[in-house]
């Protein structure tokens, strides 16, 4: 399961979580974005202890995206202890998220 934030949440779900969150920048009318969605959320299922999977929409969070200088779509932003540390720009297999996330956790 992935938690929906926005420009009001992302400081509370993802800046002060003491766990790594992963952050999918997302919009509806992107291709892509639809192809990485389930694969963040099966993560969020299957990290329970160690990972908070959350989406963002860019259309309706512009703020948090521009922030952190989201030009392109999906972008995967992974945080730990109110820090960004890795990113991932593009449709990108499961696999490669997974290993990021072994990575930080």
């Amino acid at each position: 399961m992935a938690i929906h934030v926005t420009d009001a949440t992302f400081d509370e779900v993802v800046i002060k979580s003491d766990k790594l969150v992963m952050v999918d920048f997302w919009a509806e009318w992107c291709g892509p974005c639809r192809m990485v969605g389930p694969i963040v959320e099966q993560l969020g299922d299957e990290y329970p202890g160690n990972l908070v999977a959350s989406k963002l929409d860019v259309d309706s969070n512009p703020t948090i995206a521009r922030k952190y200088k989201v030009m392109n779509i999906p972008t995967i932003l992974f945080f730990k202890n109110g820090e960004q540390v890795d990113k991932i720009v593009g449709a990108v297999p499961k696999s490669k998220l997974e290993q990021i996330i072994q990575k930080h956790v």
